[in-house]
């Protein structure tokens, strides 16, 4: 059999691996969309480097875009096999997928009048929303550590990887000439002792292992740390200089933990200043974590017993319409504005960030990973001088960073994760979804742990497994 890294390789984003069998049936592991990468996102989502309907089965570990984002695309191009994931990762799909949709349909149309004024003619969406209503129907719930057949010879299980609600690392047994081989897929892996999920579960010894690496050479700031942390980016930005904490986050997992934070400061007497959610996705993602308390570890499970939603306080409240949004600039109270994308690349946060970022008094604070050409990414390197919407715009306003709060592993984690494995018993490592520079890094800690070929692999590159 062969595997084929047709997304996430040497970059952080568009995570797609294909396993094809001798007799050709074709397993796919995550169809991400790639994000963040300037010019080139949109050549990279438009071609997935092989048919898609010759795909036979996909495995999706998680509900984030750069996971899930182009299943729709693959159902438009042919696709029409079954999507195995947890109960809480479809029910998130579905509701980030329309959300892509209609995101992609908004800024198409942006991106071609400025086109059409210059002659040149006008791109597609990678898809739509019908699209995304003819993919739901394919999503299969399996559940956590228990082994299924999709098909004979080919077996899964899928174990609590504790990075979003729902995620997982996967695991295939494939038999082939009376041996059985066993492939295990980190998806993106989760901190151990995290505030709201479980810890990532172990899982049996794997023949092949593909592992992410999003932080592979970096070291978080202990998350027992945050709430003080964020506590002080609150006082200084709102307090003292009555500013606005404006905060990019992602709708799914980023979000729920900011609002756990801000629940047990309000619980606390600290939090008297108005917190606007400004995003409808994560308006529908909090109510689906609520609804996934499976997934809960056992502080926040006895936290529910005295607080019944912990994600919840007086001084929230949800915006949903675009005019209620745009009422917020002309508000200069001092505010907390949480609004989605992560990166700040798309979405609302993208209109908070030009109407503030020149203002010295305000707080651009960055909670999550960010790709370096990001909006996102660029405030974080230090940018004295961004883009937004066409527009240059000085960046007056103070940017911050909370490494703490990352739903990401770092290197310490990341081990811990492949602790259960006998480290001279697995055939190859693949390193996956990081940057090259960091994978590099990291392939030198797990060949000091003991895993004797660790490969970083190219876009499309294509490995013969033994």
């Amino acid at each position: 059999m062969t595997i084929a890294f047709h997304g996430a390789a040497r970059t952080v984003t568009g995570s797609k691996h294909l396993i094809t069998l001798r007799n050709g049936k074709k397993v796919l592991l995550d169809c991400g969309m790639f994000q963040g990468l300037g010019r080139d996102t949109f050549s990279l989502n438009s071609n997935f480097g092989f048919d898609a309907s010759s795909v036979n089965y996909l495995l999706l570990s998680h509900a984030h875009i750069d996971h899930c984002g182009l299943i729709p695309k693959l159902v438009k191009e042919g696709f029409n096999g079954k999507i195995f994931c947890t109960p809480a990762t479809k029910d998130l799909s579905a509701i980030l997928l329309m959300d892509s949709a209609e995101i992609q349909r908004d800024d198409t149309q942006f991106t071609n009048k400025k086109r059409a004024k210059k002659g040149l003619p006008p791109y597609d969406v990678l898809y739509d929303v019908s699209d995304v209503q003819k993919a739901l129907p394919l999503f299969t719930f399996v559940n956590y550590d228990t082994w299924f057949t999709i098909e004979e010879g080919i077996e899964v299980l899928y174990t609590d990887a504790g990075h979003i609600t729902g995620s997982a690392a996967v695991h295939v047994r494939i038999k082939e000439n009376n041996t059985t081989t066993q492939i295990s897929f980190s998806g993106d892996v989760g901190r151990y002792n995290d505030v709201i999920l479980r810890t990532p579960h172990v899982f049996p010894q794997a023949d092949y292992v593909i592992i992410e690496s999003t932080y592979g050479n970096s070291l978080h700031t202990a998350v027992a740390n945050t709430p003080e942390e964020f506590y002080v980016w609150i006082e200084k930005t709102c307090l003292r200089k009555k500013g606005k904490l404006i905060i990019p986050s992602f709708s799914v997992g980023r979000t729920q933990e900011l609002l756990y934070f801000l629940n047990d400061l309000s619980l606390q007497g600290k939090l008297h200043i108005p917190v606007y959610v400004d995003s409808p996705l994560s308006y529908e993602a909090t109510d689906v974590v609520k609804h996934h308390p499976e997934n809960f570890n056992t502080n926040i499970q006895q936290l529910l017993k005295r607080d019944g939603d912990p994600f919840d306080f007086p001084d929230l409240k949800f915006i949903e319409t675009v005019d209620e949004s745009k009422r917020l600039n002309d508000d200069h109270q001092p505010m907390i504005i949480i609004s989605a994308s992560g990166m700040a690349d798309a979405g609302r946060i993208k209109h908070h960030i030009k109407n503030n970022i020149s203002d010295s008094r305000n707080t651009i604070l960055i909670v999550g990973y960010c790709e370096p050409h990001s909006l996102g990414g660029q405030l974080m390197n230090g940018a004295k001088q961004v883009r937004i919407f066409g527009e240059e715009y000085n960046v007056d306003a103070e940017v911050g960073v909370m490494r703490s709060m990352s739903a990401h592993g770092d290197y310490n984690d990341l081990l811990h994760f492949l602790k259960c494995q006998q480290a001279d018993a697995v055939k190859k490592v693949f390193i996956v979804h990081g940057e090259y520079n960091v994978q590099q890094d990291f392939r030198e800690k797990l060949l000091q742990a003991g895993f004797k070929d660790v490969i970083i692999p190219a876009l499309h590159e294509e490995v013969e497994l033994e």
